[in-house]
């Protein structure tokens, strides 16, 4: 048993404050990760700042009929949260697709973006991971690596980020709300998470000491068509192979909006910038959403024994494309 420190704050103030005057401390949410990561000795803290009773437990709406989530609110009420479900299906549907409703019911908004990778060899420390030890190789690369990365992984880790919700919130233009030693600031969801390049041990954007209190959803993609796919290996509980979070908007016979994100294909979320230009403009045809979403798989570099991730991702992101423009029409007809 490695000893830690325990600090429960009171307030967010309090907490940053005591995650300074800790070094090598931790913030403690629903704990359904770094615990996990703590028992296998991958996350050794020498300080907890349990955050789990902070105010950052609503969901509200803000005056211009976005959406604010407090970092604190379970998975399971967030799914299930009215304004979630006709206001960002995807988002909800997102939520839902990950983990057990037990976990749900402990896992957090903001513990859920900062879960660290479910990469085996890093959670074995007997094997090389440059996530977990710079330097010491990645063993995943000539090992095992079906579930591994096929667009923007490097040399140094190829890695995959394990969040369904991070998928839905990029392609929902939400912004991650943090607060730290330099007082208060927003990233976008898309660009919250890193790709590894030469640092894969940092899996985000976020400052020393910062600690994620909200996410914000935008008005504009308020009510907008907008689902979450998932591929895994079994029916339940289990990380995705490949899920696409897609959001749309078709007017006048032709695509006005579209917000595109890729999981469980790269070490972030993958905004699918190519293919969402691709499409704006096009009459939403079969043909238009398999150009433009081959358009943004082109980049993949996929390795040895994940070349199957390809196809997979481009069928599940062609099939939610063609399903929400016959909602999109559907509801004007009405």
């Amino acid at each position: 048993m490695k000893e830690f420190a325990y600090v429960r704050a009171g307030s967010v103030e309090e907490a940053t404050s005591a995650y300074a005057s800790h070094a090598g401390a931790r913030y403690l949410g629903g704990g359904t990760n770094l615990v996990d990561l703590m028992k296998l000795g991958v996350e050794t803290p020498a300080a907890l700042i349990d955050v789990t009773r902070l105010p950052l437990d609503a969901v509200e709406e803000l005056p211009d009929g976005g959406l604010r989530i407090g970092a604190m609110v379970r998975n399971s009420d967030l799914a299930a949260h009215p304004l979630v479900r006709d206001r960002y299906p995807a988002l909800s549907q997102a939520v839902l697709a990950g983990a057990s409703g037990q976990l749900r019911n402990a896992a957090t908004t903001g513990g859920n973006l900062l879960q660290r990778t479910r990469c085996p060899y890093f959670q074995d420390l007997s094997k090389p991971c440059n996530k977990r030890e710079p330097g010491s190789g990645c063993g995943a690369r000539d090992g095992v690596h079906r579930d591994h990365a096929v667009l923007g992984h490097s040399a140094h880790c190829i890695a995959t980020h394990p969040s369904d919700m991070a998928v839905a919130q990029a392609a929902l233009d939400g912004r991650v709300e943090l607060y730290g030693p330099e007082g208060a600031r927003r990233v976008a969801a898309a660009d919250f998470h890193r790709l590894p390049g030469d640092r894969p041990e940092r899996d985000t954007e976020i400052r020393p000491g910062e600690l994620v209190t909200g996410v914000v959803l935008p008005a504009a993609a308020a009510g907008l068509p907008s689902a979450y796919r998932k591929a895994r290996d079994r029916a339940s509980y289990a990380f995705a192979l490949a899920s696409v979070a897609v959001v749309l908007r078709v007017e006048d016979g032709v695509v006005r909006h579209a917000g595109l994100a890729f999981g469980a294909l790269a070490h972030r979320p993958w905004r699918a910038r190519r293919a969402e230009e691709a499409l704006l403009g096009a009459a939403p045809t079969l043909a238009a959403f398999e150009h433009a979403v081959d358009l943004e798989l082109s980049a993949a570099r996929p390795l040895r024994d994940n070349a199957y991730k390809v196809p997979l991702a481009r069928n599940l992101a062609v099939d939610v494309l063609s399903r929400l423009t016959d909602t999109a029409l559907t509801r004007r007809a009405s």
